[in-house]
């Protein structure tokens, strides 16, 4: 197993998207509110290397972040 500890494997959660243009988002300045297509019920997208693997929620810990698995991606490899 110890190859397997040389391996970059590169994790995004995607709690929502959404479009605008380029110009509004060069507006923005801090505090700025940027409105999702998801609401907060919705379930994550969890990305390993831009693949879809799993969906997952978010919660408060300790006052960390934290990302649960609630689920795998039907996507079969």
């Amino acid at each position: 197993m110890n190859t397997l500890d040389d391996i970059e494997v590169d994790i995004t959660v995607e709690l929502g998207a959404t479009s605008m243009p380029i110009h509004h988002l060069l507006r923005m300045g801090r505090g700025a509110v940027i409105e999702l297509d998801a609401s907060e019920n919705d379930p994550l997208n969890i990305y390993a290397n831009s693949t879809l693997i799993a969906h997952g929620e978010v919660s408060v810990e300790d006052g960390h972040l934290r990302v649960q698995i609630t689920g795998k991606s039907r996507r079969r490899f």
